[in-house]
């Protein structure tokens, strides 16, 4: 609650809102030109104009569709939001402002603050049981920040509908500690006039309480997996993995661990330690089996997937843990076709094929790189750093998880909690009188820790 007490600040007008209108009105004509313009804000505009189309003079927010079902821990994040929102719905209605939750999708739950501004909100149907998203309602502080991570401060005209513009709003979305899916949204607008800048601050700080008892709950999960893991291998012989529901590896036995390219017989019970495989048929098949089990239970299946040092493909058999009747991941058996055949998920690229671009910033410019151009991948924060051919580069992307992602199968390893890097572009290995690692990048020169839960990969991957 330290952050409270600091919200009940002044608000001003934003003096840059005039070019920022300029170029909103030269975009929705067709021009690609947002000089001006935050990278964020361009990003989603062309999101909304190009895949969402939404109308720009749409003047109200519509009616949201009714949400299916979620886990119970979602129960537990609303509450927490809402404690919180309540708690400071004094000092934000002093200033003239909202505080709201939303769902996943983007659908408002309850909100609190002014309420002369609570009665002016309805025009637009910012109220609860409109939605938000940016499916429907283009940029906006509580859809704009289901697509991003950190704090979305979205003000004046950087909104993408005109009949919102006379609107300052930032939001920040809870995600899921295991899979990354945003589960509720925690916002605040205000009429004609900026935030404090201090929201921000606040917004971070509740979705951070929010997400502790999710942590509590996937590290129990991920001890069940590997418990569950250590009964399976007493009853056979087969090589054995066991993943959470987003498909990376909790532990896994020493034949199963060089097919997947991690650690072998190493437990990552937390949820921000666990292993990626980094192999998108494999990935995809896991969370497919999260999709059936969510329905099914007792379901079970099996397909084929290249392992890392293999040219043939391996069959696997998927078959889901739960834990008090919750979901909490699978078990993984190689050199089985056990089950259900399990469909290739569309849109999974073949592991060999790299991704065509990476996405930087610089200015208000979006850098479309090679994966080749990238020395390595630094998490800064809120924000990922790429060190390339052309110097240091801002990510659009803001989790070192999705690029780890996007790079999968483009020659790229996670070595460090902090960095990502390209093993093409590692000139040497050093070794510690301990035995930790670094690794020398060429032409940058730069050294990169390697931890000790990754040395083992690393090794592996080079050849040392």
């Amino acid at each position: 609650m330290r952050d409270v007490t600091r919200l009940a600040e002044p608000v001003s007008a934003d003096p840059g809102n005039g070019g920022v209108l300029a170029a909103w009105e030269r975009f929705v004509q067709g021009d690609d030109q947002v000089l001006g313009v935050r990278p964020l804000v361009a990003i989603s505009w062309h999101r909304c104009r190009e895949q969402y189309r939404v109308d720009p003079h749409l003047t109200e927010a519509p009616v949201a569709v009714a949400e299916t079902g979620h886990p119970p821990e979602h129960d537990v994040v609303f509450t927490e939001l809402g404690f919180r929102a309540a708690t400071v719905a004094h000092e934000v209605g002093g200033l003239g402002g909202l505080v709201t939750v939303t769902d996943a999708a983007g659908r408002i739950l309850a909100e609190w603050g002014d309420q002369a501004t609570l009665a002016r909100a309805y025009e637009s149907r910012l109220v609860p049981w409109f939605c938000w998203s940016e499916s429907a309602a283009g940029t906006n502080g509580m859809g704009t920040a289901l697509e991003a991570h950190g704090p979305v401060p979205i003000r004046g005209p950087e909104h993408w509908c005109r009949a919102f513009h006379d609107w300052s709003c930032a939001g920040i979305a809870v995600r899921d500690v295991v899979n990354g899916e945003p589960i509720a949204v925690m916002g605040l607008c205000c009429w004609r006039g900026r935030l404090p800048a201090s929201a921000e601050g606040w917004l971070a700080h509740a979705a951070t309480m929010a997400q502790y008892p999710l942590r509590r709950r996937a590290r129990a999960s991920g001890a069940e997996l590997v418990a569950a893991y250590a009964r399976a291998r007493t009853r056979s012989g087969a090589p054995l993995a066991a993943v959470d529901t987003a498909g990376k590896v909790v532990i896994a036995d020493e034949p199963a661990s060089v097919l997947l390219g991690v650690p072998a017989s190493t437990p990552a019970v937390d949820p921000t330690l666990r292993w990626n495989p980094g192999l998108p048929e494999f990935i995809a098949a896991s969370r497919h089996a999260t999709g059936q089990a969510a329905h099914d239970p007792g379901w079970v299946g099996s397909t084929q997937i290249v392992g890392h040092p293999c040219a043939e493909p391996t069959s696997i058999s998927i078959r889901p843990v739960f834990s008090c009747g919750h979901l909490i991941g699978s078990l993984v058996s190689f050199g089985a076709l056990d089950g259900e055949p399990v469909p290739r998920a569309e849109g999974v690229a073949p592991p060999a094929k790299p991704p065509r671009r990476l996405v930087a910033v610089r200015g208000n410019r979006m850098v479309l790189l090679d994966p080749a151009e990238v020395f390595f991948a630094e998490s800064r924060g809120n924000d990922v750093w790429l060190r390339t051919d052309q110097g240091w580069l801002r990510a659009a992307a803001t989790s070192l998880d999705k690029i780890d992602g996007e790079l999968a199968g483009a020659g790229f390893l996670r070595v460090h909690r902090r960095y990502v890097v390209n093993l093409g572009r590692v000139r040497e290995v050093e070794r510690g009188r301990k035995g930790e690692l670094s690794l020398v990048m060429d032409r940058a020169r730069e050294t990169l820790p390697v931890s000790r839960r990754n040395a083992a990969a690393v090794r592996h991957a080079l050849g040392v």
